[in-house]
């Protein structure tokens, strides 16, 4: 499969909404904690107007080949893998077990999404 492919360009541009999304959603709280939430609101809006604008051709490329719910557990996926390093190294937050136990779900979440049909496969 290469970079050609719907599935890889799919992952390619919610990999980098994800980052822009996650800005978004967190990044104010370490950066304008001390500004009114419609400050930050208002910049996070102009952050997510990117992710936007990389999430929605991901989706509509990514249905071409994937099925709504393949399509969804990929972006949950996604997230975690773009939020965790996120969390760690810009926020500064520790990493507890339980993140590994959550993210064991998803890897099962995976596993039965795509069991009967999988895009990957030649």
């Amino acid at each position: 499969m290469g970079w050609s492919s719907p599935v890889t360009q799919a992952v390619f541009l919610l990999f980098c909404s994800n980052i822009f999304m996650t800005f978004a959603w967190y990044a104010h709280l370490k950066q304008l904690d001390g500004r009114a939430w419609y400050v930050a609101a208002i910049i996070s809006w102009g952050i997510a107007l990117f992710e936007y604008l990389l999430q929605v051709p991901a989706n509509r490329i990514g249905y071409t080949a994937l099925t709504l719910p393949q399509l969804k557990i990929i972006q949950e996926v996604v997230t975690l893998l773009v939020f965790v390093p996120f969390m760690l190294f810009y926020m500064k937050q520790p990493i507890k077990l339980d993140y590994l136990w959550a993210a064991l779900c998803m890897v099962g979440a995976v596993y039965f999404i795509f069991r009967s049909d999988n895009p990957f496969a030649g």
